[in-house]
């Protein structure tokens, strides 16, 4: 397909990286010359230096000949207006990125009024999944995920202590026909290899047959599972803090935020009800103590600083905080997120990324990266012929570290597969991946269905 992406910042960048592994035609457009030379150096895109707001420079590229537009530029109302002018001028499909708090409850208008197809808003995404995690302790609601024979559980070892410093092979023979898809280990998702083990502490998803994932459901779910906690802070009262608030607020918790711009705090207090909003440096320790950190049930940070939130969040540890969420946006600080133990670590251009290429490759959403702590995603789709992954042992596909091939329904049968299966066309696919891995993902499916990817359902 030709898209255009206009703004070439983290997120423009991070989405054109990743609809390249999918052979699309890419043109990036921006005002910023030095940006659109950075990109241009990295990927292998065509770049216009023009502001895409002008009609004529969308005349000049003949917008109506591309098949999507993306804008992502840092101003809501130039995305709208963008991708409104794009579509009016026959561009086929138009997505915005929008993430004013103002436009919170009327997406639904906007999309209608301006004539866009999707909007993705970035904050909401995260506080989608942070609300998920505090309010139902990110267990499934009823302990399975299912599609067609097979099925997904999640537990922590503890319910099954005979798992504990087993490796795969170990586990595949102490559990027939089921496959250890994922680790949750210290808030970081972790696609196991053959020589991985399972650790104390770690929560695990096994993919099976049905009948059996059932069996064992019986012996490790914890049904009802829902939060019992009632007193949150959050550090940071930008867009996502301000989401955040709002949906623990009228879920019924007692939510304290803290905000060192005295402006913000002006309109956190006016805009919020229920939640505390406190002016302060919540890098001063002294200031964190007087409010009770650690008689806090959980913390979560999400300034616009990732060092300023693994730093507090290392603090709400060290205080004994049970639950405690960071916003990250830098795929580099993964292994010290695991170092930290911090519960869970978001970062909001993988989620943002993923949403835009749903919309892009026109396939409907029903299981997202929430499934594993907004770090990893499950996919179901059709082989079929010319997708790179057929006809080959999945032990000689050139796979990321990040992925791997929990099943493989065929005729009506599951197959839980290992290294010398093969995929063939016409299989339906079950993958799990690492978000960061996404763009990998999508050159390995490419020519899968014609772009059209079916999730699993709940």
């Amino acid at each position: 397909m030709k898209i255009i992406i206009v703004g070439a910042g983290k997120l423009g960048n991070k989405v054109a990286g990743a609809l390249l592994g999918s052979n699309h035609d890419i043109t990036m457009m921006d005002i910023s010359e030095t940006q659109l030379k950075r990109a241009s150096t990295q990927m292998d895109v065509m770049t216009v230096n023009a502001n895409a707001k002008d009609i004529r420079s969308l005349k000049s590229i003949n917008i109506a000949s591309f098949d999507y537009l993306i804008a992502a530029t840092a101003s809501d109302e130039l995305n709208m207006t963008v991708a409104s002018f794009a579509k009016k001028l026959g561009c086929k499909s138009v997505i915005a990125r929008v993430r004013d708090p103002e436009h919170m409850d009327q997406f639904s208008f906007i999309k209608e009024t301006f004539n866009i197809d999707g909007v993705v808003n970035p904050d909401l995404s995260i506080t989608q999944e942070i609300y998920k995690y505090l309010s139902e302790k990110y267990t499934l609601s009823n302990g399975i995920f299912s599609s067609g024979g097979a099925s997904l559980i999640e537990f922590k070892v503890a319910k099954y202590p005979e798992l504990i410093g087993k490796t795969m092979p170990e586990i595949h023979e102490f559990l027939p026909n089921m496959l250890v898809a994922a680790i949750s280990r210290n808030g970081k998702i972790i696609i196991p290899s053959g020589t991985s083990s399972v650790q104390e502490g770690d929560s695990v998803y096994i993919m099976g047959e049905r009948d059996p994932i059932i069996r064992l459901n019986s012996k490790v779910h914890e049904r009802g599972k829902y939060t019992n906690l009632q007193k949150i802070m959050i550090i940071g009262g930008g867009k996502t803090g301000f989401y955040l608030a709002k949906k623990l607020s009228d879920f019924g918790m007692a939510v304290k935020i803290i905000e060192r711009n005295m402006d913000r705090c002006r309109y956190l207090s006016a805009h919020l009800r229920g939640a505390m909003v406190l002016n302060g440096d919540a890098t001063d320790l002294t200031l964190l103590e007087d409010e009770n950190l650690g008689q806090m049930d959980a913390v979560v940070t999400c300034t616009g600083f990732d060092e300023d939130n693994l730093l507090l969040a290392l603090t709400a540890k060290n205080h004994n905080v049970k639950h405690v969420i960071a916003k990250v946006s830098r795929a580099s600080y993964a292994e010290i997120i695991t170092d930290l133990g911090i519960d869970m670590a978001l970062n909001p251009l993988d989620i943002t990324t993923s949403e835009i290429l749903r919309f892009v490759q026109g396939y409907s959403k029903v299981l997202s990266s929430q499934i594993i702590q907004g770090q990893a995603e499950i996919m179901e789709f059709i082989a079929a012929p010319g997708t790179k992954v057929i006809d080959k042992p999945l032990k000689s596909l050139d796979l990321p570290g990040g992925m791997l091939f929990a099943a493989i329904h065929r005729k009506g049968k599951v197959i839980i597969p290992g290294g010398s299966d093969v995929i063939k066309p016409g299989d339906r696919v079950t993958m799990i991946y690492l978000l960061s891995e996404i763009s990998v993902i999508e050159g390995l499916i490419s020519q899968v269905s014609k772009g059209r990817l079916r999730f699993l359902r709940r």
